[in-house]
């Protein structure tokens, strides 16, 4: 979602499932290999290790690992 908040130009990031503010996308930045840099909130995150996922509903995202 465009965020122009605080006098900037940003991507609101949101969860798919509970439409939750993650953090935000910024384009053009200059220290970014590819010019885009993700700024996802800590507190947003939870790790689930590759054992577990299944377990706990992440099953179809598996495929985009190597084993």
């Amino acid at each position: 979602m465009p965020d122009d908040s605080y006098g900037m130009y940003r991507t609101e990031v949101r969860s798919r499932a509970g439409d939750s503010h993650l953090g935000h996308v910024f384009s053009n930045d200059p220290e970014s290999p590819n010019g885009v840099r993700y700024c996802i909130n800590s507190a947003s995150l939870r790790f689930v290790p590759y054992a577990k996922m299944e377990a706990e509903g992440y099953g179809y995202l598996l495929g985009l690992f190597d084993n």
